[in-house]
């Protein structure tokens, strides 16, 4: 049997990271995830979609994904249950999420929404990060340069 999900959207609020008891860290957060097709006026909808994620995944989401970031998420339906207060089963339907990548740069994001990340999108923003000063000072490079060889000076090689 496959329970695969993957999810491309928008966080539509900072992610909530609490610890259990033996202090396993875990954070919940929503997706607007649109739909492929428009409504009978020609808007696009969105659903909402509750998720959940375990670990040090879940510290690092907390830490650099905030409200309005584009999310992708890989991950499995589950369903759960409990009683509550009153005495109902109440049922929860969720994607426990088993990683996620940040799929815009914080300054794209940043244009759109109020985002703090500090990533870069990949590992193409933080090469130009840690190398921007020694790509500058490359006789005749152009700013875009740093981006086409992402190892730069191949003496530097990580194997």
């Amino acid at each position: 049997m496959i329970n695969q999900t993957v999810l491309v959207g928008r966080l539509t609020a900072e992610p909530n990271l609490r610890y259990t008891s033996n202090g396993t860290a875990t954070a919940t957060f929503s997706l607007a995830v649109n739909r492929n097709f428009t409504n009978a006026e020609g808007e696009r909808e969105a659903d909402f979609i509750n998720c959940v994620i375990w670990r040090k995944p879940a510290e690092t989401l907390a830490n650099y994904a905030h409200k309005g970031t584009l999310l992708g998420i890989t991950g499995r339906i589950q369903t759960r249950n409990y009683e509550n207060q009153q005495g109902q089963r109440v049922y929860v339907t969720e994607v426990v999420a088993d990683n996620f990548q940040l799929l815009e740069s914080k300054n794209s994001n940043s244009s759109q929404y109020k985002s703090d990340t500090g990533v870069s999108n990949g590992n193409k923003g933080n090469y130009a990060k840690k190398n921007q000063n020694t790509t500058q000072t490359n006789l005749g490079a152009s700013p875009m340069d740093k981006y086409d060889d992402p190892f730069g000076d191949s003496d530097n090689l990580p194997f």
